[in-house]
């Protein structure tokens, strides 16, 4: 008599192929987006209105605000033109480098150089920052001088560039290089410090070594503190920038923002220097808001941080 060996056959072999078993790649993703989702607030978010008189309206007021008791300064004291320029002066002398082209020449080059200065940066703290975030010996023995670079001024570093660069871009993002990777490494290992052991050990259970766990793990939990590192590494990157270009001026240096405050102040047009900090000041605080806040507030609302009240 035959025997029926179906009943031997494993689950799924009859009819359809069973499932793949998940790997331990998806399950570390799993982990991660369970850990975001713990806390995450079901509420709705909130409309573009109301984001707008919360978030972009206030600060508008208060610049309108700041002109019209700059205006009425101006109107009531009336100090030397050449001293303390009115509103109206700066507008002007921002119109004429419009004009003349000078604006979105030294705009582009700034911005060009900026932008890619500390994309290099981010390539270069972020895995060098993970790396002494995970080998403690390593971090024991470098995270003193990177902290050291850190609080030492960029512009220091402007002197030995051009005696290495000559004057030339290298020079310039050089500079930059080193006013921006030391904040994002601090920034990257104060994240993965904050990072719970318990979420570790889960990552090892699941089958991660030591490069999975870092990248797949522990760089995701550690994500507050890196974008804070990255927020403060591009604000270095611009103000490195700026001090650079102010003093390297000549040879094959390009025509940036700092060049051109520079060479404001050289022909002692007051109105053409406030004018240049005015346009350095409202690029850094675009950047802000275009990139670093809409990636902080969807990083802080994955994780259920993101209260109603605070959108």
């Amino acid at each position: 008599m035959p025997h029926d060996t179906s009943l031997l056959d494993p689950p799924g072999a009859r009819g359809t192929a069973p499932a793949a078993a998940p790997s331990a790649h998806d399950d570390l993703r799993a982990l991660e987006a369970g850990l975001d989702r713990l806390q995450t607030d079901a509420d709705e978010r909130p409309g573009p209105w109301k984001v707008f008189t919360r978030s972009v309206l206030p600060p508008i007021l208060f610049v309108i605000a700041l002109i019209v008791a700059w205006q009425l300064y101006i109107v009531i004291a009336q100090p030397r033109p050449d001293i303390v320029p009115g509103p109206l002066d700066v507008a002007a002398a921002l119109g004429q480098a419009w004009e003349s082209g000078r604006l979105q020449t030294a705009v582009a080059t700034s911005l060009e150089r900026g932008l890619l200065g500390f994309v290099i940066a981010v390539a270069v703290g972020t895995p060098l920052g993970l790396l002494l975030a995970e080998v403690k010996p390593l971090r024991r023995a470098v995270g003193p001088i990177i902290s050291g670079l850190q609080v030492l001024p960029s512009v220091a570093w402007v002197p030995a560039a051009i005696l290495w660069f000559g004057l030339s871009d290298a020079t310039v993002y050089f500079v930059v290089l080193m006013g921006a990777i030391p904040s994002i490494v601090n920034g990257l290992i104060a994240g993965v410090e904050q990072v719970p052991p318990q979420l570790r050990r889960v990552g090892t259970v699941l089958g991660a070594g030591p490069w999975r766990l870092a990248t797949l793990v522990v760089l995701p939990a550690a994500l507050p503190g890196y974008v804070a590192g990255l927020k403060q590494g591009w604000a270095f990157s611009w103000r490195s920038l700026m001090a650079a270009e102010i003093i390297t001026t000549g040879g094959m240096i390009g025509f940036g923002l700092g060049s051109m405050l520079n060479q404001s102040r050289e022909l002692a047009d007051i109105s053409a220097v406030l004018a240049t900090i005015l346009v350095i000041l409202a690029i850094g605080i675009l950047i802000e808001l275009v990139f670093f806040a809409p990636l902080e507030r969807r990083m802080l609302r994955r994780r259920g941080l993101l209260q109603g009240a605070s959108r």
